[in-house]
């Protein structure tokens, strides 16, 4: 009778466990959050997803003031080029790992906060050498290099075989190549007397190729490629487009779909060389595209036009806080300046990256 009741007891505990683990599955599908073997989020690239690294270089690339970050936690800026969190942050949010990745270069840091995530980004940068130079900011060679000496301090503070696990069981993102178009190839004479559009496409991918297998040889195996937006619609392309009625350029938005294709197809070859990879691609091209197109659907009242100034040219220090005319509601715009989405916006591209892409990490 006694191990009745026990097979009884136990049987109940099974049943409540169970019932327990329902409940939190549906919490996660009501908080739009999810969970799984990723213990850190580390993000090489631009000014998509630089949290402020250069505010400590010496380079006119900054937003670390306001009226950038005035809807960031405290209302400060970090030097995000946002009103407030970037897709990155979100991503890791998602993750359940924690609300936003700090920058390498921030002394207010140190490797127990980069041991679950951290941001090697810098904003103007490129994949190209000669991108970076324009605005003297952090190449994406030094970026690697950063990445060393990270690895190196997270092995002291962890332990080589924890230290190991982190590193391979990491997501590992890149977000880059917006710059090499728009503030290098069609603005500098260099590349472009160097290189047909095309051929420059293939140049970067090249260099986008190496860096994967850079990051594969020091134990990385989740990286996310990330592609490139609709960047013949960004408010500052759309200005200068006075002859075709301040609309999208098209011949921009079209080397953006052709490169794009060309990271498809060497995310599908890096798989079959680099034997225990998983590469992705993420492509926010479509989902931008989408939300220009039908605004209305997500809530925004303006697309051509950003929030910071006139909303036409103004970017970085042209969005300093003298700035007369910016809005009072980022969340009505796509556009938080002439070049960069709003938080808003940085949320519905996150969460749509999530859901068809990054998921693919949570499976096992």
């Amino acid at each position: 009778m006694e191990g009745q009741r026990s097979k009884v007891v136990l049987a109940r505990g099974f049943l409540s466990y169970c019932f327990f683990l329902f409940c939190v599955q549906l919490l996660s599908l009501a908080t739009g959050s999810i969970g799984g073997k990723v213990p850190a989020i580390i993000v090489f690239g631009d000014s998509s997803v630089d949290a402020g690294n250069n505010n400590f270089i010496p380079t006119v690339a900054r937003s670390n003031f306001e009226p950038y970050g005035r809807d960031f936690q405290g209302g400060n800026p970090t030097g995000r080029f946002c009103n407030g969190r970037i897709p990155t942050d979100f991503i890791s949010e998602a993750f359940r790992i924690k609300p936003s990745i700090p920058a390498y270069l921030d002394p207010k840091y140190n490797i127990s906060d980069f041991a679950s995530g951290v941001t090697f980004a810098s904003a103007a940068t490129g994949y190209d050498n000669a991108t970076s130079d324009v605005l003297s900011v952090i190449p994406l060679w030094k970026q690697l290099e950063f990445y060393k000496a990270y690895q190196k301090n997270l092995r002291a503070y962890l332990g080589e075989r924890a230290a190991s696990r982190t590193i391979s069981e990491a997501l590992h993102i890149m977000s880059l190549g917006t710059n090499d178009f728009l503030e290098n190839y069609y603005t500098m004479p260099r590349r472009s007397s160097e290189y047909t559009p095309q051929q420059y496409e293939d140049f970067l991918v090249g260099i986008a190729g190496t860096f994967v297998r850079q990051l594969y040889g020091l134990g990385a195996r989740k990286i996310s490629l990330g592609g490139l937006p609709p960047m013949g619609c960004l408010p500052l392309e759309r200005t200068t487009n006075v002859g075709g009625g301040n609309e999208c350029v098209k011949r921009y938005n079209d080397v953006a779909l052709e490169f794009n294709g060309k990271l498809k197809d060497l995310t599908a070859s890096l798989n079959k060389e680099l034997p225990g990879i998983r590469l992705v691609f993420s492509n926010p091209y479509y989902m931008m595209l989408h939300i220009i197109r039908k605004p209305a659907q997500y809530g925004f009242e303006s697309t051509s036009v950003a929030c910071c100034a006139t909303g036409m040219f103004e970017m970085g220090y042209a969005c300093s806080r003298g700035s007369m005319f910016s809005c009072t509601d980022a969340s009505k715009y796509v556009f938080w300046d002439s070049f960069h989405p709003s938080e808003k916006t940085n949320a519905l591209i996150a969460d749509h990256v999530v859901k068809t892409v990054l998921a693919e990490f949570l499976k096992y």
